[in-house]
């Protein structure tokens, strides 16, 4: 019954991820390309930076936030954008940022996926075991009255796959969502930088 209880807890544990990973990806997808568009009108970095607020939770505007922050300082101190090397490393540092954001409880669908196969089979093991020695303390060797016993048991390794199908599918599904989003702020990471140039350049 214990290793029932810890295989149903990973399982729930696991859906509410995937559940809250969903939605986090999918309205990270639409917000992006609704600043993505309001960006590429811009005339200038100022008018989206006015303009960014409503696009957010958008991970693109949170990499727009480094980047300008940056701009914002080296126009203050001189009048323009002398060293694209930093704008690049402020908008590098929130594209990271994003991503780990991104990748919270992903560890966790990987260790649901990876462990509750061995934690059933470990259940099913101790469920046979079980099974033989209430066989020996009867003294019956049918198989009528062994095999409840050793059905019961195989249900933990069932279990354990429940658990772990999911997790695996779903954690090479987000992996998979989570690296496109990282490249969409890559490729925004150049359009900002050609932006700032054109506003702020020498």
């Amino acid at each position: 019954m214990v290793v029932m209880g810890i295989l149903v807890g990973f399982s729930i544990f696991s859906w509410t991820v995937i559940f809250a990973k969903w939605q986090t990806l999918r309205g990270a997808r639409k917000t992006n390309a609704r600043f993505l568009r309001a960006f590429r009108k811009a005339p200038a970095l100022d008018a989206v930076m006015v303009a960014s607020e409503q696009y957010r939770p958008s991970p693109l505007v949170s990499v727009f936030d480094f980047g300008y922050e940056e701009v914002e300082r080296q126009v203050k101190a001189r009048g323009s954008v002398t060293n694209k090397l930093a704008v690049d490393r402020s908008l590098q540092i929130g594209v990271s940022e994003e991503i780990a954001k991104l990748e919270r409880n992903m560890d966790k669908l990987a260790t649901t996926a990876s462990v509750t196969p061995f934690i059933g089979l470990l259940g099913t093991v101790l469920g046979i075991i079980q099974a033989f020695q209430g066989l020996g303390t009867q003294g019956a060797t049918s198989l009528r009255t062994l095999g409840p016993g050793i059905s019961e048991a195989l249900v933990s390794t069932a279990i354990g796959l429940i658990a772990a199908i999911p997790a695996a599918i779903f954690y090479n599904i987000f992996g998979q969502k989570i690296r496109e989003l990282g490249a969409r702020m890559d490729d925004f990471s150049m359009e900002f930088l050609n932006m700032a140039e054109r506003s702020f350049g020498e």
